[in-house]
């Protein structure tokens, strides 16, 4: 099964789980007398089923990132850097969001705000960011289609 499968079958099981969760919840407590519309002890088998399913899973998954290189990276190392590249990204959007808003001055008495970076500068290192974050992506989509699961 290729890496890409993998992690399909990953979110599946996530979604069915989330899923189970909530039937479980709906079927928890019932009227005196009355019955649940699902039998909870089936429920909680058929999860602790998916769970078994879903950490074998995981623990492919991961195996297989930390084996596969590209350059001097693992994937592990690469889905790392993608997050923290996302992260970094979204702070700085943020930042020069807040930078360059106008605030609109009534009258020339009052206090002037200005940004207190250069916004455009700062744009071009947030684009290149985006730019490196594509390209990592890419890569990691590759590795994903082109390699098994351990």
């Amino acid at each position: 099964m290729k890496l890409a499968t993998a992690l399909s079958i990953r979110a599946d099981l996530q979604g069915r789980l989330s899923e189970l969760e909530k039937r479980l919840v709906a079927n928890s407590k019932v009227q005196e007398g009355e019955k649940p519309s699902e039998n909870p002890v089936e429920l909680i088998a058929e999860k602790d089923k998916m769970i078994s399913e879903l950490e074998n899973l995981i623990t492919r998954i991961n195996l297989t990132n930390s084996l596969i290189r590209y350059n001097d990276m693992t994937v592990t190392e690469m889905l790392a850097k993608r997050d923290c590249l996302k992260m970094n990204i979204r702070i700085m959007r943020n930042f020069l969001n807040s930078s360059s808003d106008k605030v609109n001055r009534y009258s020339k008495s009052e206090i002037a705000i200005k940004s207190t970076v250069d916004v455009a500068e700062y744009q071009k290192k947030v684009d290149l960011l985006c730019k490196e974050l594509r390209e990592i992506d890419e890569k990691i989509q590759e590795i994903n289609w082109t390699n098994e699961l351990i």
